[in-house]
């Protein structure tokens, strides 16, 4: 049954490695502080720390990955188009990562800073999943 759904399945096992791998790379920079508290990042560190925008960049997709990935999964049980639902999770999955990218790259306190058109792409597929889940539900 969840055969026709592979090319979602697999963007949804591409957004889950992805925030695993925040959760890795915030975790290294974090401890290569010379004053490290486990499980705490100092309140002093703003975007010019890369252990402040890791933190962030994780704990940013741990706020939005739940948006995403239930109404995604409820799609496939609901038996929404395969191909919408793929498109809607490769764009969000590939957003996410570009916005992860740019979250380390670029220190910077401006906004809208380029990440955050990302983080809107990815916004809008979540929009885009919670509306193919309410049609396939009453259709």
């Amino acid at each position: 049954m969840f055969t026709v759904y592979t090319y979602s399945i697999a963007g949804l096992l591409l957004i889950s490695f992805t925030v695993f791998v925040q959760n890795i790379v915030a975790a290294i920079a974090h401890r290569k502080q010379s004053r490290y508290i486990p499980g705490k990042v100092s309140e002093e560190l703003s975007h010019d720390s890369f252990v402040f925008r890791s933190h962030r960049t994780f704990h940013n997709s741990l706020e939005n990955i739940h948006q995403f990935t239930l109404p995604a999964l409820l799609c496939i049980f609901l038996g929404a188009s395969t191909s919408i639902l793929a498109a809607l999770v490769w764009i969000y999955a590939l957003s996410r990562i570009i916005h992860m990218g740019l979250y380390y790259a670029i220190a910077t306190e401006k906004n809208p800073s380029p990440r955050s058109y990302f983080y809107m792409i990815g916004t809008l597929c979540t929009f885009g999943v919670f509306g193919l889940a309410v049609f396939n539900l009453f259709s």
